[in-house]
């Protein structure tokens, strides 16, 4: 991650359950450290097309998580699963990045 991103300097921590059928179905991959983050809710659930819809089992885990990586980066506030974090993003860019890097020292450092 770059070191500008609020996210730089945190340690998160995911779940990737594996269902009976993969690679034919998607894996189930959740944060457990909290994040302030307009595509991932408080259950930790990330809003990835690659993690439902978009899943193909030529996908490895490495590009999951590359995939989830790049979307710290990159929200994609057009389709949030946190709505009010999505207005935020859009709307003042620097009150969020303020938020994340909050929750990022606050949960994962």
């Amino acid at each position: 991650m770059t070191s500008d991103s609020p996210y730089s300097g945190g340690v998160f921590f995911l779940t990737v359950n594996f269902p009976t059928d993969y690679p034919f179905k998607p894996p189930k991959v959740a944060f457990t450290t909290k994040i302030y983050h307009p595509n991932i809710n408080s259950n930790g659930s990330i809003c990835l097309d690659i993690l439902r819809s978009q899943w193909s089992p030529a996908l490895t885990v490495s590009k999951v998580l590359l995939s989830i990586c790049s979307l710290l980066c990159d929200p994609n506030p057009d389709d949030p699963l946190v709505p009010d974090i999505a207005h935020i993003y859009k709307s003042d860019r620097s009150k969020y990045n303020k938020m994340a890097k909050e929750w990022t020292v606050k949960y994962a450092m």
